[in-house]
């Protein structure tokens, strides 16, 4: 494994890393190593078909047309 050395940080930066690492019960070097890998892993994107899919079924088809008041389209958030 390759070593990382990171220098001139912030002593500001460095206490909310180790404030970070404590909460998460691990070592700053831990804490560190999980927040590059965090950042530089590839995220797992979904597909809109399942996005949708996950969405619950609430609601009626009428609850979401567009209602005609005259000439104007009523305004739905008003």
């Amino acid at each position: 494994m390759a070593n990382l050395i990171v220098r001139n940080l912030d002593e500001t930066l460095v206490r909310k890393l180790k404030q970070r690492a404590a909460d998460h019960a691990r070592s700053a070097e831990a804490e560190h190593r999980a927040i590059l890998e965090a950042a530089l892993s590839p995220t797992r994107r979904r597909s809109l078909a399942l996005l949708l899919a996950g969405m619950p079924d609430v609601g009626e088809d009428g609850d979401f047309a567009r209602v005609r008041t005259g000439r104007h389209l009523r305004r739905v958030f008003d």
